[in-house]
């Protein structure tokens, strides 16, 4: 990937339209998680020291093209002033009247952040002139939205064909830290994933065959591949279609990838019988509701990461957001922080696995936390991310 950063950009009284990912969760009209705001500090702090006149641009949740007070950016550009120690002028005029009223009122060194961009049906379809509108606001771009890469929208993708652009640190470091594990990982190259299905996950499992020595499986999708191989699950969630996991299985086979799936459970009666919880071995799970892997399953794929020099976490073992169904999770966590602190390169991929990272304690050990959701899953598909194709044009 070849692309301009903002190291080759002259910034100093220059109009810079910046492009964040700032899609926090709200509740009660309060920021609930600022981890998005405080990834994109660096850039915009950056660009505040070199004197830039920053319009910061953003979404928020899904409004369908239209506007929506409960998606308002306000209480966004409330907390990026008090983190950035100044004003950060919160704009809800029509973008049409921007570059006449706004811009040219941003002093040297300061910010404005935009409305809702997805307030306006030209943003998600990406429709020309709404890029073209966007570009008058701004001398140079700069796309620092990792977690939205993967949609071709005006301000993600279209605004760049009539910028200079130019990506973010945050993009920038994304972009490395994701490469790593797809151009040369060093070997022994582990892959722990898990999640509810496999046929979300189909893509990340062909692309990594190729590159990676094995995989650790836990979520529902564990259950696909154990039910693939003709073991009862009893009521677990599994993928009705076992034919992905089973093509899987013989990929893995003639590539000589392991594969390693659970010995044993922890099982329910029901999602919400947590005081019906056990281990069991697989053979003994009957018909009850497998919520997370084992300690013995734990343990052994512990033992695994813990002698890999590249590793990708790329969702839980379990049901983590519950007590009883964590301590799968977790031991992987605490494992892949082990080798990480031995040299290991460790990559949480995005959401799911980030917000376990996080609840769980391990996510300040990994080598880099994934800000991407669907970027993420799209970039270890081998996909083109539309908003970083436009930065390399």
């Amino acid at each position: 990937m070849k692309f301009k950063t903002l190291r080759d950009a002259d910034v100093r009284g220059k109009r810079v339209l910046l492009r964040e990912d700032l899609n926090v969760p709200m509740k009660s009209g309060a920021i609930a998680d600022e981890t998005r705001i405080t990834a994109a500090l660096p850039t915009l702090r950056w660009l505040g020291e070199h004197g830039a006149k920053t319009v910061i641009v953003s979404h928020l949740g899904r409004p369908d093209g239209k506007p929506d007070p409960k998606y308002s950016l306000r209480p966004v550009a409330t907390r990026l002033a008090e983190l950035l120690g100044t004003e950060v002028r919160f704009v809800d005029a029509p973008v049409t009247s921007l570059a006449a009223d706004v811009t040219p009122a941003i002093p040297n060194g300061g910010y404005a952040l935009l409305e809702n961009i997805r307030f306006y049906p030209g943003e998600e379809a990406n429709d020309r002139a709404f890029a073209q509108q966007l570009a008058t606001l701004a001398d140079i771009y700069v796309n620092d939205a990792f977690g939205t890469a993967h949609r071709a929208h005006a301000s993600t993708a279209g605004v760049a064909a009539d910028l200079p652009a130019y990506a973010g640190f945050l993009m920038e470091a994304e972009l490395a830290a994701l490469a790593r594990l797809t151009e040369h990982p060093v070997a022994p190259f582990v892959c722990a994933i898990g999640g509810a299905k496999v046929v979300d996950k189909v893509g990340v499992f062909e692309h990594l065959l190729a590159r990676v020595d094995a995989f650790v499986i836990g979520g529902g999708m564990a259950n696909t591949f154990l039910a693939a191989q003709g073991i009862e699950v009893g009521k677990s969630l599994r993928d009705p279609d076992l034919m992905p996991a089973q093509r899987i299985i013989a990929g893995a086979l003639a590539k000589g990838v392991a594969l390693h799936l659970p010995t044993d459970a922890v099982v329910a009666d029901a999602f919400d019988a947590d005081d019906t919880a056990r281990t069991v071995p697989l053979s003994e799970v009957g018909q009850g509701m497998i919520l997370d892997i084992g300690p013995a399953t734990a343990q052994a794929y512990a033992g695994v990461l813990r002698g890999a020099k590249t590793i990708v976490f790329n969702g839980p073992m379990g049901v983590y957001e519950k007590a009883p169904y964590q301590n799968g999770t977790r031991v992987v966590g605490q494992a892949i922080a082990e080798a990480t602190r031995a040299g290991a390169t460790s990559v949480v991929g995005g959401g799911d696995a980030a917000a376990a990272a996080h609840a769980l304690g391990f996510a300040d050990a990994m080598t880099h936390v994934s800000t991407g959701g669907g970027a993420t899953l799209e970039f270890l598909e081998g996909k083109t991310l539309p908003g970083v194709a436009a930065l390399e044009k």
